[in-house]
This record gives structure tokens, C-alpha cells and sequence, in this order.
């Protein structure tokens, strides 16, 4: 602060005389907060690293990097995997990632994209869906070969993600099958399920995208893939603000993301943000 002591000392002094309270109890040359002084330093400290925060974020806001949002199961299950690919790719960008149920809050630049869970964009964004995903059952494979048949699902275990668009009430309707009373065992994100299917704690209803490493490693199966309906949705979308200040990294991102999901490359002369 570039301050001499006795100016500390005066302002300090100046602060208890404006809030009326004192701050700081003295005896000799010890000095020692007190009740109302801590109260005030924890508030000064929030407030400090807010605007630590603030000059972060705008003193960081090169083109070479890219501030992501991501629905938490896409980034844990799919997105955070292929991140090599796209340091191998592009290696001068740099990537700050947040995953969680919030949606970005673009107009406080908060993050340059998002990609969300079901469709949601605010004025002047770009929305644009990221594919079809199947939704199917999967368990272990030591539990698949109890799966002969849609029905068989009634005497498994069933692991439910309460936060998913399909449910398993969803997969039965599609496959005329009365629905069972038990719950089974419920988590609130996608990841956690597919997690508790590898343990063979039952069997989940999910996504083959979500679920893509674990059944490429064989830790997961999909028994009745072919033996039953499943259920195909737009589940993801990747929304940025068309007014974007850092359209290189955004436009990097979103080419290389559209390889990975094998998606038409995506023309914004063609289509209007909403």
C-alpha cells in the first residue's frame, strides 16, 4: 500500500471514528482484533478477492484462451478425456474449465462457451445441438447374461440418475413394459451411475457418449441394445454469445469439438442466434 505504520495507524483510527465500534483492542504494542474487527475483516476479505477475481478475469482474456462451461457428466465422463486432443491440436490454447447445473452467465463474461444439459440460451446466443444420444441399459458384464430379454429388467437392481431428461420410466413405456414399483438406487449425476453400474451395484439407464470409455474398456455392457427400444434425444448443446470478444478461441473449440462428435461443420452465416 505504500504506507508508513503512524498512516496505517491514523486510518485505522479514522475507521473506528466513521463506524463508531472499535476495531482493535491495544495493549502496549500489542494490538489484537477485535469481535467487531474480525466480523468487518472476513466481509473486506470476500470483497477483496472479488475484485481480485474481476482483474483476473479481465487481464486474462487473451485470444489464445478459452473459458468453458460443461454440464458436470459431459465434462467428467467425455470432454476432460479428449482434452490431450485438443492441446495436441491447438497448443497454443488454454483452457479454464467449470462443470456444474448452473448455465453460463454471459452477459457478466463470465465464460466465452457453454455446453448444456438440455437446450437453454439467453438473447443473442447460439444454440446449437450436438447430436443424437442413445440411451440404453448397461451393467457389468458379469450381470449380462441375466439380460435375455426387455422383461428381465424387472428382477434387476435399477440405478437411477434423478437429474437425467430420460428416465427409466422413459425406456418402459418405449417398451410396453409396466413400469416397477421399487426406486432402486438413485444418484443426482450420470457419472456417479455409470460409476455404480461398473461396480455391479445394478443395472443404469444412460447414455452410450457418457458412457463411451467404460464400454470400450468392457467395464460396462449393453445387453439389450438390440434386443429392445431404446431411447434417442438431443441431450447436449454448445451455446456461445454472438457477440463473443474472443471468437478465435471459440471458433477453435467449437471446429474441433464438432470433429470429435463427427457433427456438419457449423456455418454462422447460415444460422441466427437466438
Amino acid at each position: 500500500m505504500n504506507l508508513t505504520p503512524s498512516a496505517v495507524s491514523h486510518a485505522v483510527r479514522k475507521l473506528e471514528t466513521l463506524t463508531g465500534v472499535r476495531l482493535f483492542s491495544r495493549n502496549g504494542r500489542k494490538v489484537r482484533l477485535t469481535a467487531e474487527g474480525e466480523a468487518l475483516l472476513e466481509r473486506v476479505q470476500t470483497g477483496l478477492e472479488s475484485i481480485r477475481e474481476g482483474i483476473d478475469l479481465i487481464s486474462t482474456h487473451q485470444p489464445q484462451l478459452l473459458r468453458l462451461h460443461c454440464a458436470p457428466s459431459l465434462a467428467a465422463q467425455w470432454l476432460t478425456p479428449r482434452l490431450a486432443s485438443l492441446f495436441r491440436a491447438y497448443p497454443a490454447l488454454d483452457v479454464r474449465l467449470a462443470a456444474n447445473l448452473r448455465y453460463a452467465d454471459f452477459p457478466a463474461a463470465e465464460f466465452d462457451v457453454d455446453i448444456t444439459y438440455g437446450q437453454h440460451a439467453g438473447p443473442d446466443c447460439y444454440s446449437i445441438p450436438l447430436g443424437y444420444e442413445t440411451v440404453t441399459p448397461m451393467c457389468a458384464p458379469h450381470l449380462a447374461h441375466r439380460l435375455q430379454r426387455p422383461e428381465d429388467i424387472l428382477s434387476e437392481r435399477l440405478i437411477h440418475s434423478d437429474n437425467k431428461r430420460v428416465r427409466w420410466i422413459d425406456w418402459f413405456h418405449r417398451n410396453s413394459i409396466t413400469a416397477p414399483e421399487t426406486a432402486g438406487s438413485r444418484f443426482d449425476r450420470s457419472f456417479i451411475a455409470i460409476a455404480a453400474a461398473v461396480d455391479g451395484l445394478g443395472v443404469c439407464l444412460e447414455s452410450t457418449r457418457l458412457a463411451e470409455r467404460e464400454l470400450r474398456d468392457g467395464r460396462l455392457v449393453c445387453p439389450l441394445i438390440n434386443k429392445s427400444q431404446s431411447v434417442d434425444y438431443l441431450a447436449h448443446y454448445f451455446v456461445y454469445p454472438e457477440s463473443s470478444r474472443n471468437k478465435t478461441s471459440v471458433r477453435l473449440f467449437r471446429d474441433w469439438l464438432f470433429r470429435e462428435l463427427e457433427l456438419p461443420e457449423f456455418d454462422e452465416n447460415n444460422v441466427r442466434a437466438r
